[in-house]
């Protein structure tokens, strides 16, 4: 990856409003695509399209349980990962729940888990703050591996 010296780094501010999810899930698409063209940074399809859907269940979750602004951070980890953050208001963290196929719903946080390489939530001191990295290559034997923040 030819990221150079320069971060690759965009911030979306949120208002919470209808459209809103669906306005994050183009802007990380915009970013990703920005990336590749702009810094070289390899990206495959199936990175744009779990992105695209961790976008979409983080910034829901959002606002499901925060209503209000969401703001969606997303950079080029140096290490062929992305990393999407996503703050809102709401200082309660989410918990996982047992997977159990009959549950209609609540499915969000499972299938943001079951594609990043790392999880991460932080109390802010208003709100919190998610972090997931989700890999950009396909290649199961490249240099990705799980990430496990400090």
């Amino acid at each position: 990856m030819a990221v150079g010296t320069a971060e690759v780094r965009e911030t979306v501010a949120l208002d919470g409003e209808s459209g809103c999810i669906a306005q994050a899930r183009e802007s990380a698409a915009r970013f990703l695509e920005r990336a590749r063209v702009e810094h070289a940074v390899t990206v495959s399809e199936r990175a744009v399209d779990s992105v695209r859907l961790v976008v979409s269940e983080m910034v829901t979750n959002a606002l499901k349980y925060a209503p209000g602004p969401v703001l969606l951070d997303l950079r080029i980890a140096g290490d062929g990962l992305v990393e999407v953050e996503v703050w809102d208001s709401d200082p309660v963290l989410p918990v996982a729940r047992a997977a159990d196929a009959g549950r209609v719903g609540q499915h969000g946080l499972e299938i943001v888990m079951a594609l990043a390489e790392g999880y991460e939530v932080q109390r802010e001191p208003v709100g919190k703050r998610v972090t997931v990295w989700l890999a950009l290559t396909d290649d199961p034997a490249g240099p990705i591996t799980r990430h496990h923040p400090a």
